[in-house]
């Protein structure tokens, strides 16, 4: 993955509580091979009619809104079921940054994994911000690094797991972290071995 330090891009408001993944990515659509990409499918159902037109009053649909790569939405986004292929809509569509109260847990821990940040801010602070691009701010910043959110004359602070933000801001997945602390795995095992011998496995001898 990419290291994710600062953003700087459209931003979309989308003032919804409880987008489930199956609003993210609907499951008749996730027969595709994710090497087509599922870009074209995110929120599908929000943005176009039984006809496949676009709908008009769709945020994503607005056409000062293309290529937006920072999403801004309410509490309990990505909540629903485990399926991973909710992220996939999001980044296939160009989606780096999701903004909101709160998420789904198993939703956050896919998003990391595939360079997505779930930033969360408080309930005041995101209704701020759905305010300021909806009075006709178009971009947002977004500093991992210094954990901060602006957009227009309006900055605010966002929180993000620990450790999800050292992965996020190396680019890391779950093997890289753990790489990370082959130092440190490595010494306690050589001082484990010299207070506990005892614990050690016994060396095969060579077969015959």
């Amino acid at each position: 993955m990419q290291p994710f330090k600062s953003l700087d891009a459209v931003a979309c408001p989308l003032p919804l509580s409880n987008v489930d993944t199956d609003q993210l990515i609907p499951a008749r659509f996730m027969k595709r091979s994710r090497a087509d990409g599922y870009g074209s499918f995110l929120l599908h159902d929000l943005r176009f009619d039984e006809t496949g037109a676009e709908m008009s009053n769709s945020p994503l649909n607005d056409p000062e809104r293309q290529g937006a790569r920072i999403l801004v939405t309410r509490r309990n986004f990505g909540c629903g079921s485990s399926r991973e292929a909710a992220v996939y809509a999001l980044v296939d569509y160009g989606i780096a940054c999701v903004i909101a109260p709160s998420f789904g847990d198993i939703f956050s821990s896919n998003a990391v994994n595939n360079g997505l940040l779930p930033a969360i801010v408080s309930e005041e602070n995101c209704e701020a911000l759905l305010n300021v691009l909806r009075d006709g701010a178009l971009t947002a910043t977004v500093d991992l690094g210094a954990l901060t959110i602006w957009s227009a004359n309006l900055i605010l602070s966002f929180t993000v797991d620990p450790v999800w933000r050292t992965k996020l801001l190396n680019g890391w997945d779950d093997i890289d972290l753990t790489q990370s602390y082959t130092s440190v795995i490595a010494n306690f095992a050589k001082v484990d071995r010299e207070r506990r011998p005892w614990m050690q496995p016994s060396e095969r001898p060579d077969s015959q």
